[in-house]
């Protein structure tokens, strides 16, 4: 199946606006919800909020008063999207429930786009921020093994994404400046990768507004600074992932790819969607994006005089896919667990010069004890050993498995900090 929403059409805008009612959508039951369908609004959430921050910027660095009402009409309406969106989530489910949603969602979507990317540094920037996101996913399911232990994070994620640790959160913390990659040249690059960093930034973004929103929510201090330390790993990664966008792309350029994005989206994700009401929804509003990326190139043609069409896909072809990456994520984490960046490049701990900035960095932030590392210490001490579900086997990484699995070694990571 193809499809090119610059042929098709959309809801006129003027008819698009909804009443309190339709937007106070009915929340899924978070005991037979599928646990993709989670993820697909836990994205679209996202994507939606990103709509919404990057049309404000943008008028905030136009003048022109025409350009500033265009973008308020189609904001109006992106902001109402998110509140259907983001009011699918019920109000019983917990704030740890939600999180290890986004986890999840950090988890699998970013394999995915990773499995699919054409570039192979994006492939490797993807890759690297994967492996850090599948060792939170472990810590949340350790604080929720402790706190809420009528709850298994292997029923929320319902056993289709694995629980082991990734690179340790500990050493994931690293000098600001070595989070900014190489950006690539949007109207030279493949449209897959420009789609690909634009979705998964959005997705970090939104985790990380996320943490930082509720994290000092909970009570246990041990939740509060796990919250705290993984809210400042997600703005690392929205860093890490925004640099690759091309920083030469006009405001109109990225209006229009942001409104392209969305549309594949949603017609990615109404495919997948076994909720008849959600996927209804998804239809809605991709109907609705159809307009609003008619009125991005329309936009484009008078500001700008350029064909939006030049620079994009004559058809989508293949939709975004929430499916089981179990085998990829124990690859990657075989090859790849010990790598760390200096400024754009990806490399092994072992290779960093002992003066490097990581251990100075590392040295302060991680004084006086690191919440992620004491979680897992207080399942051990609490409930006998930490919590995993390893569907496929003892995890892949020998230095991360189980004391009693691994025969003494080591990461990399551990062996240089001990130095």
């Amino acid at each position: 199946m193809t499809f090119n929403p610059l042929q098709e059409r959309g809801i006129p805008i003027e008819r698009q606006f909804r009443n309190w009612s339709e937007l106070n959508v009915a929340p899924y039951d978070k005991e037979s919800v599928h646990p993709f369908s989670r993820c697909r609004g836990i994205v679209m959430n996202g994507a939606e909020m990103e709509a919404i921050w990057f049309s404000h910027n943008m008028a905030r660095h136009t003048a022109d008063p025409q350009i500033k009402q265009q973008l308020a009409l189609v904001r109006r309406a992106e902001a109402q999207q998110q509140k259907a969106i983001n009011w699918l989530i019920p109000g019983d489910e917990t704030t740890l429930e939600v999180t290890i949603g986004y986890e999840q969602v950090a988890v699998d979507l970013t394999a995915w786009i990773a499995r699919h990317e054409p570039d192979a540094y994006l492939r490797q920037v993807y890759e690297f921020g994967l492996l850090e996101d599948f060792d939170h996913l472990y810590r949340y399911a350790n604080l929720m093994a402790l706190t809420e232990g009528d709850k298994k994070a292997e029923q929320i994620v319902g056993g289709l994404t694995e629980i082991t640790p990734g690179r340790p959160t500990i050493f994931e913390h690293r000098d600001p400046r070595d989070e900014i990659r190489r950006p690539m040249t949007a109207l030279a690059a493949e449209t897959q990768s420009v789609l690909n960093a634009l979705t998964v930034m959005a997705a970090e973004q939104q985790t990380m507004n996320f943490y930082m929103t509720i994290g000092n929510r909970p009570q246990e201090p041990l939740a509060r600074g796990l919250y705290a330390e993984i809210a400042e790993i997600e703005e690392q990664h929205v860093s890490h992932y925004e640099s690759i966008l091309d920083p030469t792309a006009s405001w109109l350029t990225n209006l229009v790819l942001h409104e392209y994005n969305e549309c594949w989206l949603y017609w990615s994700f109404m495919q997948q969607e076994p909720d008849a009401r959600v996927k209804a929804l998804y239809e809605l509003h991709l109907n609705m994006e159809i307009e609003h990326l008619r009125l991005a190139c329309e936009m484009m043609r008078q500001v700008e005089n350029r064909d939006p069409a030049e620079m994009l896909p004559k058809a989508m072809t293949e939709p975004l896919m929430f499916q089981d990456n179990k085998a990829y994520l124990r690859q990657v984490l075989g090859a790849q667990v010990d790598l760390t960046a200096s400024e754009d490049r990806f490399l092994p701990i072992g290779e960093l010069p002992r003066d490097h900035r990581y251990f100075a960095y590392q040295a302060k932030v991680n004084e006086g004890g690191v919440p992620s590392e004491q979680v897992i210490d207080a399942a051990k001490s609490r409930l006998g050993r930490d919590y995993r579900f390893e569907s496929e086997g003892p995890n892949p990484a020998e230095g991360l498995r189980r004391d009693d699995e691994r025969n003494g070694a080591k990461t990399q990571y551990a062996e240089r900090l001990a130095a």
